[in-house]
């Protein structure tokens, strides 16, 4: 089983009738599988070798060096370095290491002042790597209006005007942009006997689903997604000039169940070093997620879910479910940067 490719250049265009047709592969895509890629992208390849190349060159310091921008730093923000181990999945530690970004906001920012999580200045190397903070920041920039682009597809999809997530739920909304660099994993990937599943350090990453609207991945030629679909694990190896998309919890929940957020899995397959390059493009931090139509039933998943938990179950604004959600990936860093204010 393959994951659909779909050119969404369309959509960056005034076309309607091409964009239709765009929104509909979308849209498929979405109820069969989660999981997408996309070509015609626009974004500039120079861009992205840029991207490749800081990243490298920022893992191949030494930890010292990287600890000048760790997440500790960071406190309200959750921005910064961590170690490989140091981010949990599912409660297991993820055989990664990476950097935590967002959107650049200074210390004046009224939600800065009020202190919100998740909002601040970046930690960049700027002694070490001083590329890296024009070509986050590009980044950044670049990835937000392909998501704003994306989500007008995806309005389509469901018979809803083009602008109808940007109008409200995606006015302001919160962007988050991870780079992870996987080394190469030494444990067996089976256990006794044959065809049990992995152990956990097994994994670069471990089994789950994203939390936001939709995810943009930029990976390199390594391979080690895997998402499941069909009941079954698939490979999703990279494929030159695309990205690799997926939906979260939030549009599994706003579409009440039809658009499912997929789980999925990392292992490195490689000897080498792997980069990948996830972004998040997720709802404004304090807005309200709710069904696009309450009257549909709602199409819940939670008892096949590897956690058990619904996306249809809580109240509250979206930063109160990511805050929530976060708190258990860090929770020696999250007891202090997260705690409550007053």
């Amino acid at each position: 089983m393959s994951l659909p490719v779909i050119d969404v250049e369309g959509l960056r265009g005034g076309d309607a009738v091409r964009a239709g047709r765009i929104a509909d592969e979308i849209g498929a895509a979405c109820r069969e599988h989660g999981f997408f890629y996309i070509s015609g992208h626009g974004v500039d390849r120079g861009l992205q070798d840029r991207l490749v190349a800081a990243s490298r060159a920022f893992f191949a310091l030494p930890d010292d060096r990287k600890a000048a921008i760790a997440m500790a730093r960071g406190g309200r923000a959750w921005r910064g370095w961590f170690p490989v181990g140091d981010e949990l999945t599912s409660g297991e530690p993820d055989q990664k290491e990476g950097i935590y970004f967002g959107a650049e906001l200074p210390e004046d920012d009224p939600r800065v002042q009020a202190g919100w999580p998740l909002h601040g200045e970046n930690l960049l190397p700027d002694a070490d790597v001083p590329e890296m903070r024009a070509t986050v920041l590009e980044w950044i920039d670049t990835m937000t209006r392909l998501g704003h682009t994306l989500m007008r597809g995806i309005a389509l999809s469901l018979g809803l005007p083009a602008d109808y997530f940007e109008a409200d739920l995606t006015r302001d909304p919160l962007v988050l942009f991870r780079v992870f660099h996987y080394p190469p994993l030494t444990e067996p990937p089976l256990t006794e006997p044959p065809l049990a599943e992995p152990r956990p350090k097994a994994w670069s990453v471990g089994e789950h689903t994203d939390y936001g609207l939709l995810t943009i991945l930029f990976q390199d030629d390594k391979g080690g997604l895997q998402v499941k679909t069909g009941g079954r694990f698939v490979d999703a190896p990279p494929i030159p000039d695309t990205f690799v998309c997926n939906i979260g919890d939030m549009l599994d929940r706003i579409t009440s169940g039809r658009y499912r957020s997929t789980p999925h899995r990392v292992r490195n397959p490689s000897q080498q070093a792997r980069l990948s390059f996830p972004f998040f493009f997720d709802p404004g931090f304090e807005a309200a997620v709710a069904p696009i139509d309450p009257a549909l039933p709602i199409s819940d998943d939670a008892r096949q879910r590897w956690d058990g938990a619904s996306v249809h179950a809580f109240d509250g604004s979206y930063g109160d479910y990511l805050v929530a959600k976060v708190g258990r990936v860090f929770p020696d860093l999250s007891s202090r940067a997260l705690r409550p204010l007053g």
